[in-house]
């Protein structure tokens, strides 16, 4: 049995390694930082696999070098030397008497077991570790999770299982569907999974022990204490990404990751990235949408992935939330807009504005017709049928507006009608919003990971089209992915295509634009390194859809035609807002 380290530094009480046990007897360890004084506080747990002892600076270099230089404020009223990846700062919330845990999941950093990521043992573990904080002699009883992505994710999983004593969520870039967000888009394989395994999960794997890291404040191996074999190790994980290319339809393993928003009913503050394409940004307006609360918040920022979160702003906001649910002050959150928008512009431009709904009320659904004669995106069908042919490895092909007469808002989900054959049984139709300016230069923003991201992105496998009609939305297509319909090469066939939630202002003189190819975008300029992740970033950061297995160049490597025209009305649906009237 591991010694329980407990000590005093850094105006905190700070308990190391304390064990929580669960109800199949394994002993989970959890880091716990708490006031010094006697009382009862609220807690912010945390439960996730990537080490709570090893310090951001040192596993996610670049990514804290990066925030480091662009987000001074993350730095001061803090020593740094509890930083940890995705995770609230403890010495920014300990001195306003909260609770800050941090367990490291079954199988990774200190905790043993075996580790299958956001299965039902996972969010059985998160439940039972929330009533175990409750029941602590320093607990007021209230608790509350917060932190990004995985730590995020997994907030909707345990908030849909009910335990009694959560007391509200702040869901920070975390998707909910572990098919349609995580592993699958539209069908197609995401290889983060593969590579994510092996760079972020694997690296601090419980076991790794001695040939890992070391925590820099306690000097204690981060996987240990064991050491195990490499074969045991591999006997101790799951194989997520064999999962992935074994499973294409939707599974129960699938349904397993996957929330029960319709349970979800305690407070939510639901925080998305316009930027957030391939992983997260879906999520997080699923989720504020369609979770059971009646007590539920959506803010939406651009942006780095993990900045946001740690800056004043982001932990104001998230401060007055938990405040309110956890402590019982009335400090007119209650009284907050539902809904607060960075309304993005060129430049990374961002200025707030309240909204009461989602999508936005007023907005104006504005079908662009596809006419594959003139390449252009017209407000009404063409006139004759038109059709194009693209090779579904090369750039595709693009159709635009015209040039704007003035400037434009495009906020919310779009959607992609699109009629095609294929010389093929299958075909992945990559779906790219663009826009570019005056000097017929793209526009790209800082995405949640890749800093030059496209306006949005969609995906869709053909043999997929299967849409669920009682889920469906003109603005949402859902795809049910229990029936694969492969194609007969040459026949047309109807698509819909969802494209994820975006914001941009388009100023006057701009174009927007609609690229449609058969591999991931590509930004053409210098690609970007974070020291994380596997690939470099070339447009969709680490989200990239290139595994041969899932799509061997024989089936995905053939020709596509579009069709438009009266028989074939292929069109983008945009969400065209029109600006507030004064009052």
């Amino acid at each position: 049995m591991q010694a329980l380290k407990s000590e005093i530094r850094d105006g905190m009480r700070i308990d190391w390694d304390m064990p929580i046990q669960m109800d199949d007897g394994l002993i989970l360890r959890a880091d716990i930082f708490r006031p010094i004084h006697e009382g009862k506080f609220p807690t912010l747990l945390t439960y996730g696999p990537y080490g709570k002892g090893l310090s951001f600076q040192e596993g996610y270099k670049t990514a804290w070098e990066i925030m480091e230089k662009e987000n001074p404020d993350v730095m001061r009223g803090t020593t740094n030397k509890y930083q940890n990846w995705e995770v609230v700062d403890p010495e920014k919330w300990v001195p306003n008497e909260y609770v800050c845990i941090r367990v490291d999941s079954r199988g990774a950093g200190r905790s043993p077991g075996f580790m299958a990521n956001n299965n039902a043992r996972e969010t059985k573990d998160i439940a039972q570790c929330i009533e175990w904080a409750a029941s602590q002699e320093w607990s007021n009883t209230k608790v509350g999770m917060n932190g990004i992505s995985y730590f995020a994710s997994n907030q909707w999983r345990a908030a849909a299982v009910q335990p009694p004593h959560l007391a509200a969520i702040c869901v920070w870039e975390g998707w909910n569907d572990g098919y349609r967000e995580s592993h699958r888009h539209g069908g197609i394989a995401c290889t983060f999974r593969k590579n994510w395994m092996e760079m972020q999960v694997k690296t601090v794997q419980h076991g790794v022990g001695d040939r890992g890291k070391r925590n820099p404040i306690t000097g204690d191996t981060v996987c240990g204490p064991e050491t195990l074999s490499p074969e045991e190790l591999i006997q101790n994980i799951e194989n997520v990404w064999q999962k992935v290319l074994d499973q294409e339809m939707l599974t129960d393993w699938y349904v397993e990751r996957t929330a029960d928003l319709n349970k979800v009913t305690v407070p939510v503050l639901s925080s998305a990235n316009w930027g957030g394409q391939g992983l997260h940004g879906r999520g997080n307006f699923e989720g504020y949408v369609r979770s059971a609360s009646n007590q539920k918040w959506l803010e939406v920022h651009g942006g780095s992935h993990w900045a946001p979160f740690y800056t004043d702003y982001g932990i104001d906001i998230q401060k007055r939330f938990f405040d309110h649910f956890l402590k019982g002050i009335d400090n007119g959150w209650d009284k907050t807009p539902p809904i607060s928008l960075l309304v993005r512009s060129p430049g990374e431009k961002f200025v707030q504005r309240d909204e009461h709904e989602w999508p936005l009320a007023r907005t104006q659904w504005t079908s662009c017709f596809l006419n594959a004669g003139s390449m252009q995106l017209e407000n009404a069908v063409p006139g004759s049928n038109s059709e194009l042919s693209y090779e579904m490895m090369g750039d595709g092909v693009t159709f635009s507006l015209p040039v704007q007469a003035e400037e434009v808002e495009l906020t919310g989900p779009m959607a992609l009608k699109l009629f095609i054959s294929s010389s093929t049984v299958d075909a992945d139709i990559f779906a790219i919003v663009r826009v570019f300016d005056e000097n017929n230069k793209e526009l790209t923003f800082h995405g949640a990971l890749d800093p030059h991201t496209p306006i949005a992105q969609g995906w869709l496998r053909a043999s997929h089209r299967k849409l669920d009609p009682s889920k469906s939305l003109p603005y949402r297509p859902w795809h049910s992915h229990d029936e694969k319909q492969p194609l007969v090469a040459g026949e047309v066939y109807e698509l819909d295509v969802e494209i994820w939630p975006t914001c941009i202002v388009v100023p006057k003189g701009y174009r927007i634009a609609l690229t449609i190819r058969g591999k991931d975008y590509e930004y053409d300029g210098e690609a970007a390194v974070l020291s994380n992740m596997k690939n470099p970033m070339t447009g969709c950061g680490p989200f990239m859809h290139d595994d041969e297995t899932d799509r061997p160049p024989a089936i995905f490597g053939g020709e596509v035609k579009i069709l438009t025209g009266p028989n074939y009305p292929s069109n983008l649906l945009i969400p065209v807002i029109p600006k507030k009237q004064s009052t």
